[in-house]
């Protein structure tokens, strides 16, 4: 397996106004699971197509293994692509299917199938390799997808959206199969993603794209608690970030409907360097509690319960603006439609941001 590395990677398409991947520099360990994630048209699949050698690289580099392979052909990458539609070949059976890479490569008939009967007993596909596609549910063609990729050994596995066209069922015990299939392998994979619950329970990093940039890079959980700006603040997290303007006071507070919200000194150093009057504060709803009387009056709009979970979808006045609030309650009692209820902010939760930037402040 090797290591990959994209620096100041970028992709230009003809009459596009911006590039789809601008500048990119990143960086995946040998044996990493990292997922690419950001909204539709953030350039994660072009990032991931630039690497499997589909897209052309029109400025920077990237390198598997230490090499240069900006201008090398895909088939000579090394690397082997799941595909969102999986390009299974409809008249051929499961073994076929699965096998077909190394018959075009010319393994020998013995060694193709002794790889084909590895990769099946791996992915649980071995009752099923006489069938063909159109005899297999979504979740069985997935795995014969991945088993194709399996066979071949390759330095890099690229996975392009490879779920999203299973079931939610489904989608959560592939989630969990293609996590424990790769530290099996031991194996390094670029998965890209649109859904960011799926970007935190797989990747060992994450990495968040936004118009072709790169956003931020690291663990699940320090995106979830650190983000670097008001996008990966809101993007990471469901539901998502409260994001909420509130003036500062010469208190060492944030102003929030009437309630203070204290901040840390090194925020506070942040904002003068600035000579900021106001911050957006965010507040995860696991950072609202919600009680009888003390805090911002909100009205109930909407409760979602999710089982061990419910959440109060709340409206109020912000800075003479009507503001969307989300809350996360106790399942067991959570609030009616229309009541009026208190939201307090949990102390030393906020994430604090800059209105004019976006940036983290502190």
């Amino acid at each position: 397996m090797a290591e990959v590395r994209y620096e100041q990677a970028t992709r230009i398409f003809r009459g596009a106004e911006a590039p789809a991947v601008d500048a990119l520099d990143l960086e995946l360990s040998d044996g990493e699971l990292l997922v690419l994630v950001g909204p539709s048209g953030s350039g994660k699949s072009t990032a991931l197509r630039m690497l499997a050698g589909l897209e052309e690289v029109d400025a920077g580099a990237i390198y598997i293994g230490g090499r240069d392979v900006t201008d090398v052909a895909p088939k000579h990458r090394d690397i082997a692509m799941v595909f969102q539609n999986y390009a299974l070949y409809p008249y051929m059976d499961v073994r076929a299917n699965i096998g077909f890479p190394l018959k075009m490569s010319g393994v020998g008939k013995a060694e193709r199938e002794r790889r084909v009967a590895d990769a099946a007993e791996m992915l649980g596909l071995t009752p099923l390799l006489h069938r063909k596609p159109g005899e297999l549910s979504g979740g069985e063609r997935q795995r014969t997808a991945m088993g194709r990729a399996i066979v071949r050994n390759p330095q890099v596995f690229l996975m392009d959206e490879p779920l999203s066209n299973l079931d939610a069922k489904l989608r959560v015990k592939m989630r969990v199969d293609i996590a424990a299939l790769q530290r099996e392998l031991a194996v390094t994979m670029l998965y890209v993603t649109h859904d960011q619950v799926e970007a935190m329970t797989m990747g060992q990093r994450v990495a968040v794209l936004r118009e072709g940039r790169l956003q931020q890079v690291g663990p699940p959980r320090e995106l979830y608690t650190r983000p670097v700006n008001m996008f990966v603040a809101g993007f990471i997290g469901s539901p998502a970030m409260n994001l909420c303007p509130a003036p500062v006071g010469g208190d060492g507070s944030a102003d929030l409907g009437g309630v203070k919200v204290s901040l840390p000194e090194s925020t506070l150093a942040a904002i003068a360097d600035r000579h900021l009057n106001e911050v957006v504060i965010g507040l995860r709803p696991e950072s609202l509690e919600i009680n009888g009387s003390e805090g911002i009056r909100a009205r109930v709009e909407v409760v979602e319960e999710l089982g061990a979970d419910a959440f109060a979808f709340c409206v109020t006045e912000l800075q003479n603006s009507e503001t969307k609030l989300i809350a996360r309650t106790d399942w067991r009692k959570p609030p009616e439609r229309g009541e009026l209820v208190a939201l307090s902010p949990r102390a030393g939760e906020a994430h604090v941001f800059s209105p004019d930037t976006g940036e983290r402040l502190g």
